[in-house]
């Protein structure tokens, strides 16, 4: 017996005054540090943590003590995300005052390359920079002065120890050189300053567009719904709603919580949820989706989910967790960037000896000292992996996919197998009674009647169509005594006096049933595809057959292409079916597969998915499920990647969805290679971003010490490699499926 799991609290957080990847490193090991907590992961591109701990008291207050004690700012958690729609200019006055105060420091390079000589007197140099360097470039010394507290190290630290330096050397060789016209390199702090605060602003700019997915998902809430109530229509906020109430909506507004139809007829765009571009049409009894636009008819809805339960919510949350978890490949850079600092002071401090012990000024080594310092900042490691998860995760959502964490899209560009439930999945879902063959003598319309009385409490697939058959042929039926489901096989119950059992010929023969003269034509029936049936009677002499129901499906439009599709990018795909072989391998073949090819597992019970999702692991592929019900959940977390398909009618999705680390939110089997394409984009640009933040240190630091690079040059390098990594990252924004 499996003891229940208790799941521990969880709280995010947002943080400020993060800058580099040495800082997220900071903040979790502060917050590791809070006794009860057992995993902080700090986020540098949302500026956020999620905090897992036992209950205990004030927990939450002792979390946010412990992130201000190390230096940073605790924030509403989704302070960064839910900021208000900023002008593209915002926050870029202390970037203007910098090049403005800079820009006459730098005139004297240019003019030196045109063979001018426009050197400002030392004075002046000195009330242009100090500013610059101590004003603007406070961030840095506060910054900084934390870090060294805590005995570790970030991106301020090497920005305020470098232009410090540059500055300082400065005024000690204006105030020793008696009178003479000296180099100084004021211009050089005040640049670097200057350019760090640019590449800073840019960054922060294009955090703004990662996260745009999340506010628009947000803004899709209105804030008022029409309550119908016994006054009439009240206008009320949509947080005093409750299930059950009744809600009028009018064309062309927003749906303010999920609901059901109850009066009225209208077409609904539902783009931003699933990203299907085409108006559903909604009849009474049709389910409504907050955040979903109404078309040209006024519609009366009933309410049943509200705040948290909506599937907004639950879609906004999806979104949120994948944009804040942390993919594998970030633990390397984790690793890295605990040591980075300490490793650049060192080295800054052996080119500045170096450079002093074979015979050059102090004055030079120290420039080349600086250059190191300015260059090695890691705040493009700290920004290559999440920037591109947000973005990825967020351009998907606007399509329909959602990706519930980091690790199920960084595995999903490895799948070569793709193993598909059959009925949903690939198929309509919405099966027909194509036949009822009953023994000589019987009446086929009390058959039928007897059979939609045993399914008329069930909500399996086979019952509705038995039920719409009934209904077609205006056959009456009445309510059945003791109705139970023998999972994987069948029903049974009574109908007046008289006891029935109904379900699959494999359950049949495991009761000893004999088909009899009905044998060659439950053949034939399966042959041409259809899932066979049958109904028996339980009597004092034992069962007895009474007939046989064939049942048929419809592929989905696009499964065969979909298919298709993922062959022709080298995925095996597999049909994984509860259905007779015959029958399953006939949708095979319409499907396109090859059941020779092993591609068809069929007579599958719904319990034993997992285990042929685990055969396919360990034949050493790895695997992606794709199902829409509850009994695909097992399966869909065995799976390496599960995939969970939402079907218009709800019914089992939540739970898929709750088990899949990708959801579907069209029931577009078109949509799993556009997943794993996405995953794949994604990875690569997460490689990207990583190679050339690496790259810009790699080759930066070497050519710094060896007096290649000056503080200046050294600074635009490593503004850029931040804006580089991030706008790298947007690219992905321009995906489409």
């Amino acid at each position: 017996m499996n003891t229940p799991t208790v799941t521990e609290p969880s709280l995010d957080m947002g943080i400020g005054g993060m800058t580099c990847a040495s800082c997220v490193s900071r903040v979790e090991r502060a917050l590791k540090k809070v006794p009860g907590v057992s995993e902080a992961t700090v986020n540098l591109a949302t500026e956020s943590a999620r905090i897992v701990y036992t209950p205990g008291e004030q927990m939450e207050a002792r979390l946010r003590r412990a992130v201000r004690d190390a230096g940073y700012e605790p924030r509403a958690a989704d302070a960064a995300v839910m900021a208000e729609e900023a002008s593209p200019w915002a926050g870029f006055a202390p970037v203007a005052v910098g090049l403005a105060l800079s820009a006459p420091l730098v005139l004297p390079m240019v003019g030196d390359l045109l063979g001018k000589h426009w050197m400002l007197p030392a004075f002046w140099q000195f009330l242009l920079a100090t500013p610059v360097q101590f004003i603007l470039g406070a961030r840095f010394y506060k910054a900084g002065w934390h870090a060294l507290k805590a005995l570790s190290g970030n991106m301020d630290l090497l920005v305020a120890i470098g232009t410090t330096a540059g500055w300082a050397l400065s005024m000690w060789l204006w105030l020793t050189a008696d009178g003479a016209m000296v180099h100084l390199y004021f211009e050089g702090s005040a640049v670097v300053v200057t350019l760090v605060l640019l590449g800073k602003w840019l960054e922060a700019r294009a955090k703004r567009q990662t996260t745009s997915a999340i506010r628009a998902l947000h803004a899709l809430r209105p804030d008022v719904a029409h309550l119908l109530g016994v006054d009439g229509e009240v206008d009320v906020p949509v947080g005093e709603l409750l299930v059950g109430d009744r809600v009028v909506v009018k064309p062309g507004e927003r749906f303010a919580v999920d609901g059901v139809v109850q009066e009225g007829r209208t077409q609904v765009d539902e783009s931003m949820l699933t990203g299907e571009s085409l108006p559903v049409p909604k009849d009474a009894g049709a389910l409504l989706t907050g955040g979903s636009i109404n078309g040209d008819g006024r519609v009366v809805m009933q309410v049943r989910a509200v705040g948290s339960e909506t599937v907004l919510s639950h879609i906004i949350r999806l979104v949120e967790d994948a944009q804040a978890a942390k993919a594998p490949i970030q633990r390397l850079v984790d690793q890295v960037s605990a040591v980075f600092v300490p490793v650049v002071l060192v080295i800054a401090l052996v080119t500045l000896l170096a450079w002093w012990f074979t015979g050059h000024s102090f004055e030079v080594s120290l420039i080349h000292c600086v250059a190191v310092l300015v260059i090695a900042c890691p705040c493009a490691l700290g920004l290559a992996t999440p920037a591109a998860i947000m973005a990825g995760t967020g351009v998907a959502a606007k399509f329909g996919i959602l990706i519930k964490d980091a690790q199920a899209l960084e595995l999903a560009h490895k799948v070569d197998v793709v193993a598909f439930d059959k009925t949903g999945t690939l198929t309509v879902g919405r099966p027909r009674l194509t036949g009822l063959v009953v023994i000589p003598g019987l009446d086929e319309d009390k058959v039928l009647a007897l059979v939609a009385s045993l399914q008329s409490g069930s909500e399996h697939p086979l019952a509705h169509a038995v039920l719409d058959a009934a209904k077609e042929r205006k056959v009456a039926f009445e309510a059945p005594d003791n109705v139970r489901a023998v999972p994987g096989c069948g029903s049974e119950g009574e109908v007046g006096v008289h006891s029935f059992l109904l379900g699959s010929l494999r359950w049949m023969d495991a009761l000893g049933v004999k088909l009899g003269a009905l044998a060659s034509q439950a053949e034939a029936l399966q042959a041409q595809g259809a899932t066979v049936s049958a109904l028996v009677e339980r009597t004092t002499q034992g069962l007895t057959l009474l007939a046989l129901l064939a049942f048929g499906d419809e592929p989905k439009t696009g499964a065969k292409e979909a298919i298709a599709t993922l062959r022709a990018r080298g995925i095996r795909t597999v049909m994984i079916s509860g259905d007779n072989r015959g029958a399953a391998e006939a949708m095979a073949r319409r499907l396109g597969l090859d059941p020779a090819a092993g591609e068809v597992m069929a007579e599958v019970l719904p319990g034993d998915k997992a285990a042929k999702v685990g055969e396919l692991k360990r034949g050493g592929h790895v695997v992606a499920m794709v199902g829409d019900g509850v009994n695909d959940a097992p399966a869909l977390t065995a799976a390496d990647v599960g995939m969970a398909m939402a079907n218009p009618g709800g019914g089992g999705t939540d739970v898929a969805m709750h088990a899949a680390g990708i959801t579907l939110m069209r029931g577009d089997p078109t949509l799993v290679a556009a997943a794993l394409q996405i995953s794949d984009r994604t990875v690569a640009k997460i490689r990207q971003n990583l190679f050339w933040a690496f790259a810009y240190n790699a080759a930066g630091i070497p050519l710094a010490a060896l007096g290649y690079l000056n503080p200046v040059l050294a600074g635009a390098a490593m503004a850029m490699s931040s804006v580089s990594v991030m706008t790298n990252a947007l690219l992905l924004k321009r995906w489409k499926p």
